[in-house]
């Protein structure tokens, strides 16, 4: 419910934001007057009142005072869209008023290496959230993809900190400009789902500090992210949801954070040490609420002294301080649902995600001459995405399949002829379950043998789907699922001309692929719009620019929580053995090979690079490195390139990873121009965390700056000096 305020109330205006009358601009009103209005609704609330305002009332719904005009945190699941309304035991509260856009998935977005698009993505789903009437939405989601298997590596970014952050921080002020709290999660190392609930971290400082906080930091610091969500596990021993060390001492002593830390459904596990310890909000699905810790329990603490009336003020501060930035804000936006431009976002993003991972016989983009029908191959082809296993989803008003996309574009020139070729149903649970491992079935793989052999072309669909890859289970191999090879082996043996088109929102076992077939091509779980941009990308309309956001390894044994026997931990408990050497920072230090690795990606056209350059060779611990160079487009397509810029030291008094991403650009560049690519890297940002002194610390000495196209194919490289 939004409050409205007018100025004859006899309590303050309840806005933190005014309009500039010039600019017609909404500016923020100062910390003093937003305090001043915080105090005013303190003195009058109850203590009851107040710990009401602490913990869940429904399964996405907490606090509120009627009486007061308090609104209620109203939170939605992210990050693929706003989730559809639910009742209680999360059934749907079939309402025909809460459809939503379907955003692609978290590793799509990160493909794309294109903050400006993070934003939009957050700008948009805001804007449906406002529309919707929620005032907190969980997302983004970005843990470090530690692990391949991880069943949440489809919904989280990437496996670089530096990568991570740059699109979060635009993710979280894209959806915080509608008025409305990023919720940022999962706070922190949660990095696998086996045993989630109970598992213990035990990571080396170093390791946490420069690989699994950055992109947690970078959303407090420069994106103002406004709420925070703890994870599910432990660090050292302690649950997240009660950690001092992570929720007084860095998220808000460190990092100055003042909003508010909810924590994930059901991941509260005490009273007395969450409420000083750290958390704010506790939320959960099951009734009845006031059983809850932070119900009468925390009541009860209060009351007994062991939770002091300053922590719980505080915690009522926080929860107040959100929705003064939301829906307590003056000026709400209207919000928007389903629109035009949120479908146009949609698209962008999924034409920029693709990534064209072999393409050894040119046969794209499609050159249609001579052609009069294809084959489209593969349950994929016309599986739809926006729901499936455990965890978010959203209905969505339309999703175009791969199928719908290819007859949108060729329906009326070309005969497209479907065969389902698998069945990617997958129930692990259940009397009978239906596993990965299920043998291919002799129909599906005749029929699609059948029609691949009557058609000059076939688009061979495999990979996984919403239920394979899900919350609340990792999984077990990397291999494809649902014998999906047999099919790949059969239908190239009769068509030789055969793209294959790999959907997944996290790595697996191409290898055989990669060997045996020409044409390959990556897609994702790619929302509303995920067939037209295929589509696109394939004819040629759409330049494939997208780039792998973690490595695929050549097999699982080389992941290195796997070849250090650290995941998924001995009773209970899991040590991160592998400390900052993480994704390419493992593979490249160790000289291992990958099948494909970070960045990776190919395009219509080629590039060519020269002259990387910096304007001086000394720089102080205080300046930031400028580099420059030119990068050409030397084929016959336009074409978007992302530039990476990675750093390396050889000499150094602790151990270090060959390179480290360290800047990156997105440039667009037609057929046969130059552009001239501009990176800066500020020092600061080449120091390591020094357990010793507790402090960052840049190292003297020569560092090497290497630009390229991937972590692997390293272009120009330049040498500087830190004094």
């Amino acid at each position: 419910m939004k409050a409205i305020f007018s100025f004859c109330c006899a309590l303050m205006i309840f806005s933190v934001f005014q309009t500039d009358a010039q600019s017609k601009k909404v500016i923020p009103i100062t910390d003093k007057a937003l305090e001043t209005k915080i105090q005013a609704l303190m003195k009058q609330l109850t203590l009851e009142e107040k710990i009401s305002m602490l913990h869940a009332n429904g399964i996405f719904s907490a606090g509120g005072i009627q009486r007061l005009n308090i609104p209620q945190i109203m939170t939605d699941d992210g990050p693929l869209g706003v989730r559809e309304d639910v009742k209680e035991g999360w059934g749907s509260a079939n309402l025909t008023t809460d459809s939503a856009t379907f955003f692609p998935n978290g590793s799509a977005l990160a493909a794309t290496w294109n903050p400006e698009l993070a934003y939009r993505y957050g700008h948009d789903m805001g804007e449906e959230a406002r529309a919707r009437g929620k005032n907190v939405m969980l997302a983004p989601a970005f843990n470090i993809c530690r692990v391949p298997l991880n069943g949440r590596t489809y919904e989280y970014y990437s496996e670089d900190p530096f990568l991570n952050s740059r699109l979060a921080v635009g993710s979280v002020k894209g959806i915080q400009s509608q008025h409305v709290a990023a919720c940022v999660k999962h706070y922190i190392v949660n990095n696998q789902e086996i045993e989630r609930g109970r598992v213990s971290v035990d990571v080396d400082e170093r390791a946490l500090r420069e690989i699994y906080m950055p992109a947690f930091k970078a959303t407090i610091t420069e994106g103002g992210a406004w709420t925070i969500m703890s994870a599910y596990n432990k660090l050292r021993g302690t649950y997240c949801s009660e950690n001092d060390y992570l929720l007084n001492q860095v998220l808000r002593g460190e990092w100055k954070f003042k909003g508010m830390v909810i924590s994930d459904w059901g991941g509260t596990h005490s009273t007395v040490a969450a409420a000083n310890h750290g958390l704010d909000l506790e939320m959960g699905s099951r009734p009845p609420y006031n059983t809850y810790f932070f119900a009468d329990k925390l009541l009860d603490s209060v009351k007994a002294g062991k939770v002091s009336m300053k922590i719980i003020d505080e915690k009522v501060h926080r929860v107040l301080w959100v929705l003064m930035h939301t829906d307590m804000s003056d000026n709400l936006p209207a919000g928007s649902l389903n629109t035009p431009e949120h479908s146009k976002t949609v698209y962008d993003i999924a034409s920029e995600s693709i990534v064209l991972l072999k393409n050894d016989k040119n046969m794209l983009p499609l050159n249609l001459s001579g052609i009069k029908s294809i084959s489209v191959i593969g349950d994929n082809a016309t599986h739809t995405f926006h729901l499936g296993g455990f965890g978010a989803g959203v209905k969505a008003r339309y999703e175009v399949t791969a199928l719908q996309g290819l007859q949108n574009r060729l329906g009326k020139t070309i005969e497209l002829k479907y065969a389902q070729g698998y069945s990617g149903v997958y129930q692990p649970y259940g009397k009978k379950p239906r596993l990965e491992t299920a043998k291919a079935d002799p129909a599906l793989i005749a029929e699609a043998v059948a029609t691949a052999k009557s058609t000059d072309m076939a688009i061979l669909f495999v990979g996984g789907n919403r239920d394979y890859e899900s919350e609340s289970r990792d999984r077990k191999t990397l291999e494809l699922p649902f014998s999906e090879q047999v099919l790949v082996d059969s239908v190239t043996a009769v068509n030789p001309n055969t793209i294959v088109v790999v959907v997944g929102g996290a790595p697996y076992d191409i290898s055989k692929i990669k060997q045996n077939n020409h044409t390959i091509v990556w897609s994702w779980y790619n929302g509303s719009e995920n067939g037209n941009a295929l589509a696109d990308v394939l004819l040629g309309k759409i330049n494939p620019s997208g780039k792998l956001p973690f490595t695929f390894p050549a097999a699982l044994k080389d992941s290195p929580a796997i070849a250090l026997d650290a995941y998924p931990g001995k009773d209970l408990q899991e040590e991160y053995k592998e400390g900052i050497l993480v994704g390419y920072r493992w593979y490249d230090t160790k000289k291992i090979e990958p099948l494909y690795c970070f960045g990776y990606g190919l395009s219509y056209t080629s590039f060519k690079y020269s002259g990387l350059a910096v304007a001086k060779k000394l720089f102080k611990p205080t300046e930031t490195i400028t580099a420059t160079l030119k990068v050409k487009n030397t084929g016959k397509y336009a074409g978007k390139e992302t530039v990476q810029l990675y750093v390396g030291k050889a000499e150094s008094k602790v151990e270090r990873a060959e390179k480290e991403l360290k800047a990156f650009k997105k440039v667009n560049i037609a057929a046969g121009q130059t552009a001239t690519v501009t990176l800066t890297i500020p020092i600061k940002d080449l120091a390591y965390y020094d357990v010793d002194s507790h402090s960052w610390k840049v190292e003297s000495g020569a560092y090497k700056l290497m630009a390229g196209t991937s972590s692997r194919d390293i272009k120009e490289s330049v040498v500087v000096t830190v004094l």
